[in-house]
This record gives structure tokens, C-alpha cells and sequence, in this order.
């Protein structure tokens, strides 16, 4: 097999090497259906040829936007970059005024989607862009199904013509544009080489432990994030069977059906986990309770290596035995590894998983670095809890002296798309600024302390840094969400949105009666309990950046609302702007 240096080139090295029977598989109407790497090849040129009969141009953009994995993504991901086309993914739950903006800012000529729902959507934009024709995954009454490009493409005598097209392709030549999914502002066209993502695929897979040909993976995290994307184009590399779960709320379910040995998620889904798992745990009774919490207070002085001493790890063998074993059950039974990114992962989660034989591996990535710049891996001491983990091969990563980091490697972005501005503001030379703020130890592993926009100074001069303080607050299982304010104020303040189910449990408990959420944000009781967590919190920062009030929120912060973005941070404008009269009963009571 030649050297990979085009994206295309993952399917066809997995194909001489391990040839799977089962290289894709998504759940159509109730039945799991797999398709093999051959077949995986042949489909992704039966789309090359048709797309090449439509009239596709090297550089043509052609947009997709699904709202869940599938293996018809990934298929025409494949077609698409083979005629030296980009592929343009789009979050599907962002408005149908971004839609509008990514199409006409690409300039892409179609658009596949995936089910009714995004159709309405992007119908009701439809007529504002350059679009020629969509067509979708789902069979949809009057609408363009995709396999009408498959059949226009059955026809083989055109495959030469796909041949001289794939030839030409450089590895350094625009692959794909992903749209960032900013906190403010529109959004930007990162333009990534095919070198960016092989590159990265090919300096990440050291740091990832698979059994090649062998390992299963299930995949839920939209592929239209580039971390999910990478990951798919490392597992195509390695020859690990890909599943794609229905949902996030049949992940449960899928993981218990495939039994998959890896998978990635984002912090959020980690905390939903673990908070299911205590509820179960709440709900036991005499000594089944007792072992439960024993075992997750053990789980949360997890220290890696061996480092508590003999008599620790005795202990942790037998909770291994009687209670973690439950939890690796509920999650399929074969996850050997998970990985956690595009965001701060709390390092009790990180302790207790690992503790229970699940280890989440933390990384650090943007989306104009391909993603990954470092990643925890936990052989060979490559592992440290509260790190985002040591910096992969061929990338050069420097602090600078404001604590920025900067990264200069064959990952780095082309630029942002029409935008020479931006991309200069981003760029020192080779050197990628981040916008994060960190530290590399002694031993090499990468620390994030901060993004350096949203640092902010108090009205006495002080620097606060909210996303530290947010990641501690959050291990509060009251508080599902929390947001720290407190710019050119004297003091910093919070709005929470709190774990509903939670509290109502908590509730339940201690013999407290809502009548309804108001009752509940209203609550002098859950205030006092919330101000109490907040109290014990606030001892590991100092007293300038210590939370002084706060305010619950009414309603729960989601995408949809407009309170987060399409991978889950918060959308710190847009829900200042929300709560304007929190904010203002807060510091002008």
C-alpha cells in the first residue's frame, strides 16, 4: 500500500490491510445493516462517477447535514473528495438563517440532508442560495433521494475519469471546509488540507491503544465536528468496525447491543453518565448503598500507577469486583478506552472512570488545528489527571508570555475562507494562536487554565479566570450548567441552571414539596443547600475570584435555546443577554 496522504487514501489502505466484513454500520427501521470495506469503496466511486455526470468541478463545494452519524455520510464524504471537491458539513441544529449564511458563504451547489426536520429547515432558505439541487438520506415523499447520484454513477465507464481526478489531488489541497460554531459572530470557514487531517490522524494513532482489525467503535458525536470526523478517519485506518449509535438518548441501549471496546464523547455526555449512574446508586438500599458509596469515594482519590500504595489498591480490587464491574456492564462490558474532548473534562470524572477500569483519555484540539494537539494516554506514564496529556509527535507547541499557547505543525489550518483578515489575526508566522490559555510541565503534559477572551478583570482590577472556577463548580451535582460574570463588576457572581431531575430527588428526600420549577428556583431551602456547595467550592480559589451571589435560572440551558453551541459550550453573550434582569438583581439589587 502507497503512503496515505489524501483522505481517500484511509479506505483503500483498509482494504488491503484488514478488508472488513462489517466496516460501517448504522440501524435502519429497527435492524443493524453493515456494509464491508469493498463495498464501502465501491459505493463512495459509484458516487465520484455521478457527481463527475452532474457536472462536479475540482473545488466545487457540496454541503451535507445530518442529524445523526450514518454511513451515508461517510460514503459520500469519500465520493465527494475523490473529485477534488469539498465537503461542506453543517451542524444540523444551528438556525436556518446560519444555514443560509455557510451555503452562500461556501458557495455550494448541493446540499445533502438527512430527514424531514433539516429539509423544513434549510426549505425555508432554500430559494436565497446558489443551491442546484438537495437530496436526501431518509425516503422522503417528492424529494431527491441520494442513491439517484449512486445510480447515476453505477454506470463504470466514467471510473477512469474519477482516476486521473484522484491523481491530481496534492496532499496540501483544500479538502473541506467546517464551519466554527462561535460563541459570537458568524461563523467561520476553516479550510483544512487533506495533509491537515491525515497528518493528524497519522500523529494521533500512537497515542491510542486499538486491537487492529479487531476493535469495535460506537460513534455518536456529529460528524460535522472535525473531532468526531478525525476519529473516524483513524478508525478506518486501523481497521476498528464502525458503529453508529441511533441517538444520545438510545446511547445507552446501542452500547449494550454492539458491546464497542472504544468510543468519544464530550465532557457533557461523561457528566450525564455519571450522574446516571449515581442515581441508580441513590436508589439502593442498607448495604448495597454503603458498598455503592464506598466504592465512588474510593474511585474519587484515584491516583494512576499505583501511586496510593498497596493497601489502596486492595481496596480498589475488591470495588472493582463487586461495584465497578456493574458499571463497565452498563456500558456494554468491553469499553477498554473512551475519549473526552472540546472541552474541560472535572478530574473527579476522570479519577472515578478510571478507577472503574474506563478510562477516559482527555485531549486538547481546535477545529483549525485538525483537531488534536495533545491527549492523555495511559501507557508509558502518558497519563496525568488534570492534563489534557503530552503533545503529539511533529507538532511544535510554545507559552507565550501572556500564557497563550501557540502551535506550529503540518495540522495548522490553510486559513479561514474569504477571510485573509482573520487568519492573519490568528497567525505569528507559522504559529497558531489558540485563544486558550495554558502551562506544559516538567514532564511535557499540557495544562488549560483559561480562555484568554473570556478572562475578564473586576471593577478592583483583578483577573478572573470562569472557566476554572465554572469546571470546579460544576462537580456540584445540583448544578448542571453555571456561567461566572462579573466584568468591570467589584466582585464575581453567577447564573445557574440547575440539575432538575436531581434536585427534585434531593427533594424527595429530605420531604421538600414543589408544586412546580418556579416553586423550585424560588426555593430558600435549595438556595441555602446550592450557597453551601458554593461555599466549599470557593476555598480553592482566592478571594478576589471567589463566587459572592448568584441567581438560578428558569429554564435549562440547551442548544436549541441558543444558551450553548452545537458542541456544548456556552454561548456567554447570548445568555448574559437572557438573563440581563438576574444579572441586574445581582450587582443593582
Amino acid at each position: 500500500m502507497a503512503d496515505i496522504t489524501r483522505i481517500f487514501d484511509f479506505p483503500y489502505h483498509q482494504l488491503a490491510t484488514y478488508n472488513l466484513d462489517k466496516a460501517f454500520t448504522t440501524k435502519y427501521n429497527g435492524v443493524w445493516e453493515s456494509i464491508s470495506t469493498q463495498e464501502f469503496i465501491n459505493r463512495a466511486n459509484a458516487i465520484s462517477r455521478g457527481l463527475l455526470r452532474l457536472g462536479i468541478k475540482p473545488n466545487d463545494k457540496i454541503a451535507i447535514i445530518s442529524s445523526t452519524n450514518r454511513t451515508e455520510w461517510n460514503i459520500l464524504d469519500i465520493g465527494v473528495l475523490q473529485t477534488g471537491a469539498q465537503n461542506v458539513p453543517i451542524y444540523p441544529t444551528i438556525s436556518s438563517e446560519d444555514y443560509e449564511y455557510i451555503l452562500n458563504h461556501s458557495e455550494a451547489l448541493y446540499c445533502f440532508v438527512s430527514d424531514k426536520e433539516v429539509l423544513q429547515k434549510l426549505n425555508a432558505i432554500k430559494k436565497n442560495t446558489t443551491l442546484k439541487n438537495v437530496y436526501t438520506f431518509d425516503d422522503i415523499d417528492g424529494e431527491n433521494h441520494w442513491t439517484d447520484i449512486l445510480n447515476l454513477g453505477e454506470d463504470k465507464s466514467n471510473q477512469n475519469e474519477v482516476e486521473l481526478r484522484k491523481q491530481e489531488i496534492k496532499p496540501n489541497d483544500l479538502a473541506t471546509l467546517i464551519y466554527t460554531s462561535g460563541t459570537t459572530g458568524k461563523p467561520k470557514g476553516v479550510m483544512l488540507s487533506h495533509n491537515n487531517l491525515v497528518s493528524n490522524v497519522l500523529d494521533s494513532e500512537k497515542r491510542v491503544p486499538f486491537h487492529y482489525g479487531k476493535s469495535k467503535a460506537l460513534s455518536f458525536l456529529p460528524i460535522c465536528h472535525v473531532f468526531e470526523r478525525m476519529i473516524l478517519y483513524l478508525y478506518i485506518k486501523c481497521g476498528v468496525e464502525i458503529y453508529f449509535a441511533e441517538s444520545i438518548e438510545k446511547m445507552s441501549e446501542n452500547l449494550k447491543e454492539i458491546k464497542p471496546t472504544v468510543m468519544t464523547a464530550v465532557p457533557r455526555l461523561y457528566e450525564k453518565v455519571f450522574d446516571s449512574i449515581m442515581a441508580k446508586g441513590s436508589d439502593l438500599k442498607g448495604i448495597k448503598k454503603m458498598m455503592f458509596y464506598w466504592a465512588v469515594d474510593l474511585g474519587l482519590k484515584y491516583e494512576p500507577y499505583g501511586k496510593n500504595g498497596w493497601w489502596y489498591s486492595f481496596q480498589l480490587g475488591i470495588a472493582r469486583k463487586l461495584i465497578f464491574s456493574k458499571w463497565r456492564e452498563g456500558l456494554g462490558g468491553n469499553l477498554e478506552l473512551m475519549v473526552s474532548g472540546s472541552a474541560a473534562l472535572q478530574a473527579r470524572l476522570t479519577r472515578v472512570f478510571a478507577a472503574a477500569r474506563l478510562p477516559i483519555m482527555e485531549g486538547y484540539g481546535l477545529t483549525e488545528t485538525s483537531p488534536v494537539i495533545s491527549v492523555n494516554d495511559m501507557r508509558n506514564g502518558g497519563f496525568r489527571i488534570g492534563t489534557v496529556g503530552k503533545i503529539i509527535d511533529n507538532l511544535d507547541v510554545k507559552i507565550a508570555q501572556d500564557g497563550e499557547i501557540l502551535v506550529k505543525g503540518p495540522n495548522i489550518m490553510l486559513g479561514y475562507y474569504k477571510d485573509p483578515v482573520k487568519t492573519a489575526e490568528v497567525m505569528t508566522g507559522d504559529y497558531f494562536h489558540t485563544g486558550d490559555i495554558g502551562e506544559i510541565d516538567s514532564d511535557g503534559f499540557l495544562k488549560i487554565t483559561d480562555r484568554k477572551k473570556e478572562m475578564f478583570k473586576t471593577s478592583g482590577g483583578k483577573y478572573v479566570a470562569p472557566a476554572l472556577l465554572e469546571n470546579e463548580f460544576k462537580q456540584s451535582r445540583f448544578i448542571d450548567q453555571i456561567m461566572v460574570i462579573g466584568e468591570g463588576e467589584k466582585m464575581p457572581a453567577a447564573l445557574i441552571q440547575i440539575n432538575f431531575p436531581f434536585v427534585k430527588e434531593w427533594a424527595k428526600r429530605h420531604k421538600i414539596i414543589f408544586k412546580s420549577n418556579d416553586a423550585i428556583i424560588n426555593s430558600t431551602e435549595l438556595h441555602e443547600r446550592i450557597q453551601a456547595e458554593i461555599d466549599v467550592a470557593n476555598k480553592n480559589f482566592g478571594n478576589w475570584e471567589q463566587i459572592k451571589k448568584f441567581e438560578i435560572t428558569p429554564d435549562v440551558w440547551s442548544i436549541n435555546a441558543g444558551h450553548l453551541t452545537p458542541t456544548m459550550k456556552l454561548k456567554r453573550k447570548a445568555i448574559k443577554e437572557k438573563y440581563a434582569s438576574l444579572i441586574e438583581k445581582i450587582y443593582r439589587p
